[in-house]
């Protein structure tokens, strides 16, 4: 099935109807509260791009597009084109540039609270509920959690967990056992055995099957019990690999996505909450292709929740959206103008990640030198030094670009990265790595203002049973009183 030109019908439709209610203004609050009344979806699907917002979705889609000058045209997402949009605002209790903590409590449970904070109001105390909390208990939905980060890193926790520092791993994991909810899947758990005890061992002592089996999940099914599928590839940091980075054996976040529905399906209902975490990873780390990489693995992603819906058309709910934005990246960069060039940065081939890791393998070998250096740049960015030959001539670096490759060897070498130049040059990452995605996003026309996260409002996309409840612009907190409201939980 074309989901592409499915969704474009279905927007086609919806012009038709906007035209329609263009006769009387008036007409369009009634017509989308009568939709919105009627509305009882029972199967809910949350998307939640972490560090997604407008500038990373449509850096995805010219990735994807025609970058061809003369015949640029972008090449849509399936979320993007679904037929209802709104826009939120993130700011949390503390900061406009929130964090995940304090914005996916607000998506998961409706109010504020500071940065930090997973579940707990801005006294740090009261505990709310969260929308899968509710929907289990109420309705007896069953709940699935899936991430591409850890399980207890903030976004997944703040739909199962109340605690009042994020990162207090271990008593997140614990109330991630303690949840009852059916199935968790993507990354491992950090500081897992931080106590005597193992979480893993906590999560079977809890009933769960507990497997990182590449078999055992692609066989799973609602026969399973609950389940928590960690994917057989982890990354140092406990989370899936990049999508860039993946290979064949890996389980993609779609792919945990469609299990998910193999082991929540039923006829009562349920609720699956799915995290592109690495996105906000990538967005720290300022590398645009793994970002735009990741941002397209949660696509494929809705890809399965759509064919779903497709089969489910008037009980199932997709919501698609971010926490916050991380990295300020902008399409548009100083030395470009009013140019940009996408198609270059098809020439990196792995992660800031991956290439760091390639590095540290030299260096383990003895054989790690500048020379050696730029043998890997070309081999995994497709940048040359100045006066090379490159069949494309954009990527030859000026030598402005390579004097910034040589500081950061040499910065890499001696260490030198705690100054305050060093610190707005790395952000703490590897002076090589985030100099070579720097150099590369530049040439194409994208620029970075943070390492951190920022203040920009976040796209809303929305399809299916109630989705006309997220037209307009409105505060975070209001996604979950929505879906509150359209569950019908208190």
């Amino acid at each position: 099935m074309n989901f592409r030109k499915t969704l474009t019908s279905l927007l086609a439709a919806l012009m038709i109807t906007a035209s329609l209610f263009a006769q009387g203004a008036s007409e369009i609050p009634g017509a989308v509260s009568a939709s919105v009344s009627n509305a009882d979806p029972k199967y809910v699907f949350m998307f939640i791009g972490d560090g997604m917002s407008a500038p990373q979705t449509n850096a995805a889609q010219i990735y994807n597009g025609n970058n061809v000058s003369g015949a640029v045209e972008l090449e849509k997402l399936t979320f993007t084109q679904f037929p209802v949009a709104g826009l939120q605002y993130t700011q949390d209790s503390t900061s406009f540039c929130p964090d995940s903590a304090s914005t996916a409590t607000s998506l998961s449970s409706g109010f504020k609270t500071h940065s930090g904070v997973i579940g707990m109001g801005v006294d740090k105390v009261t505990a709310g509920e969260t929308i899968a909390e509710k929907v289990k208990e109420q309705l007896g939905w069953k709940v699935g959690i899936i991430s591409s980060v850890t399980l207890n890193h903030a976004t997944p926790a703040a739909y199962y967990a109340h605690i009042a520092n994020r990162n207090d791993y271990y008593d997140i994991g614990l109330q991630m056992a303690e949840s009852g909810f059916d199935y968790f899947a993507g990354g491992s758990l950090n500081k897992a055995d931080e106590d005597a005890v193992s979480l893993y061992e906590v999560m079977e002592d809890a009933g769960y099957l507990v497997t990182n089996d590449r078999n055992t999940i692609l066989s799973l099914n609602q026969n399973s019990g609950k389940v928590y599928a960690v994917s057989p590839n982890l990354q140092d940091d406990g989370a899936m690999r990049y999508a860039i980075d993946m290979e064949d054996e890996d389980i993609t976040l779609a792919e945990f996505v469609r299990k998910g529905i193999d082991v929540l399906y039923n006829e009562t209902g349920f609720f699956m909450m799915v995290e592109g975490g690495k996105i906000d990873w990538a967005g720290h780390a300022n590398d645009a292709v793994a970002n735009i990489s990741d941002t397209i693995a949660l696509d494929e992603a809705v890809e399965v929740a759509l064919e779903f819906a497709f089969q489910h058309p008037d009980e199932t709910l997709i919501i698609v959206t971010g926490d916050h934005e991380t990295g300020g990246m902008t399409i548009g960069y100083a030395a470009t103008g009013y140019n940009t060039a996408f198609d270059i940065m098809k020439n990196q081939t792995m992660s800031y990640v991956a290439f760091d890791e390639a590095v540290a393998a030299e260096k383990e070998n003895g054989t790690f030198s500048f020379d050696r250096l730029l043998e890997m740049v070309e081999e995994s960015f497709g940048l040359t030094a100045p006066g090379t030959q490159n069949d494309v001539g954009a990527l030859i670096m000026n030598e402005y670009e390579y004097a910034k490759l040589q500081k950061a060897y040499e910065d890499d070498r001696t260490g030198n990265t705690d100054g305050y130049e060093e610190s707005l040059l790395y952000g703490g990452y590897n002076p090589i790595s985030v100099t070579l995605t720097h150099i590369l996003n530049n040439k194409a026309g994208i620029g970075w203002t943070s390492y951190a996260h920022t203040g920009l409002p976040v796209p809303v996309y929305a399809y299916g049973e109630g989705a006309e409840a997220f037209i307009g612009t409105y505060d975070n907190t209001e996604i979950a009183k929505k879906l509150f409201s359209l569950c019908d939980v208190e």
